[in-house]
């Protein structure tokens, strides 16, 4: 049997502007007049509220009608939003003089402090009329409830279904149906196809690492994570690097424990091969200045934005990547580290919790931005206390809170065998200037391990030099039709030039 669900009209009750405890409604006129003087001003802005607000959410009445006049504008594609074409639409409906006439329109362009924070507006109109809603519901309900006659499960009923509106008609669907999600994969589907073997994600610039990875996919949470001293910042950094430099995509990049300077540094020395120490204390020849302003001009142009605010709190991250999500379009977002950022004031004295939150935050962060959040976290000790041979971090080595490896769509670890004054990895391959990302986990794809050379004095991760391989000379004569291969020497071997 199938169940029908009937939407019911909600009972409003008209509350009164002063309550008896002499309470005004929620309201917020000054914002509203910002927002509509905003969506007159600028209409690229209109565009980014348009869809999330209804005349009803204003309180003042002739914002209400406004609104409906800016509403008919912007549905006339042929029309742009602004002063004037409001004007118009409202003496079509003779509205103008009801609003307070052209003197109203102007005053309220003269309320804009910025319309780049028209969401803002929006979100608080928004608030303020969900808070009138609840208290019409609740008055409603209160009222009913004082009634002997009311049946109370009725009224139980009626109440969680106008809740239940409220929540409807005020909250974005995240919802699709599956004929429009088969369409977006096809349409998907056919862009990789024609890309011509281009990376669906974003390119980290490592050849091995993106052809395992795909790139660094959007809406998704990377955690990249290893003990102090493998070389995390500097792997980050090389990516941000290649991301910016070599793909002119925008990366944006938090650091909580280096400041600007630092990372700059690191960043001209792993351009220029100079040595950072050696920059830090210019002690450059004029050769090697001539090179540091040659080398430096890719990096001077590159897309790369660095913040070093210290004790960044999730709030005042989200707030900052969706600035420069719409100012800058950043494809990217690197933070270094997780456990330096503040969460919530609720899960203050827990740090499991407060990472936990931190973690859930991040990738929802990388949801609503569509874009890749890569975090960089520390491994607690147990990595140090395992046998000599082998120093390899796993997945319960992520410290404080195992929420980061459930939260996370991928966990790389960076192992440098060397570090730990191993000479050789499991496989017996020399360790030294060697480092290995390993992919510990990989929610839609394969694992792996990605071995890049590792250069210490500059801070820098590269591909591997192509290596020589060897094959016999009797082969390369065979080939060229040797009549007699017994007569070489079958010990002795040429380089081939190919990568191996």
């Amino acid at each position: 049997m199938t169940k029908e669900i009937v939407k019911k009209e909600r009972k409003r009750v008209i509350i009164p502007e002063v309550d008896i405890q002499g309470r005004v409604q929620p309201q917020a006129i000054d914002f509203e007049e910002a927002l509509l003087g905003s969506m007159m001003l600028e209409q690229n802005a209109v565009g980014l509220v348009i869809e999330k607000l209804k005349p009803d959410m204003f309180y003042k009445e002739a914002h209400k009608i406004i609104f409906k006049a800016i509403q008919s504008v912007f549905n006339n594609n042929s029309t742009p939003v602004d002063l004037l074409s409001v004007r118009e639409q409202l003496r079509k409906t003779k509205d103008l003089e009801t609003v307070g006439g052209s003197y109203y329109l102007v005053s309220l362009t003269n309320k804009v402090v910025s319309s780049a924070n028209i969401e803002y507006y929006a979100r608080i109109v928004s608030e303020k009329f969900i808070s009138r809603e609840l208290i019409s519901v609740s008055t409603t309900t209160i009222r009913d409830a004082y009634d002997e006659s009311t049946d109370v499960l009725k009224l139980l009923d009626d109440t969680e279904t106008n809740i239940y509106s409220i929540t409807e008609q005020n909250f974005q669907r995240s919802y699709v149906d599956m004929s429009t999600l088969i369409q977006d994969f096809i349409k998907e589907l056919n862009e990789v196809k024609s890309s011509k073997g281009e990376l669906r994600g974003v390119p980290s610039g490592f050849t091995k690492l993106d052809r395992i990875t795909g790139g660094w996919q959007k809406s998704n949470l990377i955690v990249l994570a290893a003990r102090p001293g493998m070389g995390k910042t500097a792997f980050v950094l090389s990516m941000a690097r290649n991301m910016a430099v070599e793909q002119k995509r925008p990366v944006a990049v938090f650091s909580l424990e280096m400041s600007r300077a630092d990372l700059v540094m690191r960043l001209i020395s792993a351009e220029t091969g100079i040595p950072s120490d050696q920059l830090r204390r210019a002690d450059l020849s004029d050769s090697e200045w001539d090179k540091l302003g040659n080398d430096i001009t890719s990096l001077t142009d590159a897309p790369i934005i660095i913040d070093d605010t210290p004790g960044l709190t999730i709030f005042e991250l989200r707030a900052k990547c969706r600035r420069l999500k719409q100012q800058h379009g950043i494809e990217c977002i690197i933070i270094d580290y997780l456990q330096l950022m503040i969460g919530d004031k609720e899960s203050k004295g827990n740090r499991e919790q407060e990472i936990s939150n931190i973690s859930r935050s991040l990738k929802s962060l990388a949801k609503d931005l569509n874009v890749p959040v890569i975090a960089l976290s520390q491994l607690n000790r147990s990595v140090e206390s395992r046998s000599v041979t082998s120093k390899r971090p796993q997945l319960s080595d992520l410290r404080e809170s195992g929420a980061i490896e459930q939260d996370a769509d991928m966990v790389l670890f960076i192992y440098r065998p060397e570090y730990y004054k191993i000479d050789e990895f499991e496989d017996h391959e020399q360790s030294a200037g060697l480092a290995e990302i390993i992919i510990a986990k990989h929610r839609n794809g394969g694992i792996g391990d990605v071995r890049l050379r590792f250069i210490a004095h500059q801070a820098k991760f590269c591909e591997r030099e192509p290596q020589p391989q060897y094959i016999k000379i009797e082969s390369i004569i065979n080939a060229m039709g040797a009549d007699n291969p017994q007569e070489t020497n079958s010990g002795y071997t040429l380089p081939q030039d190919v990568p191996f």
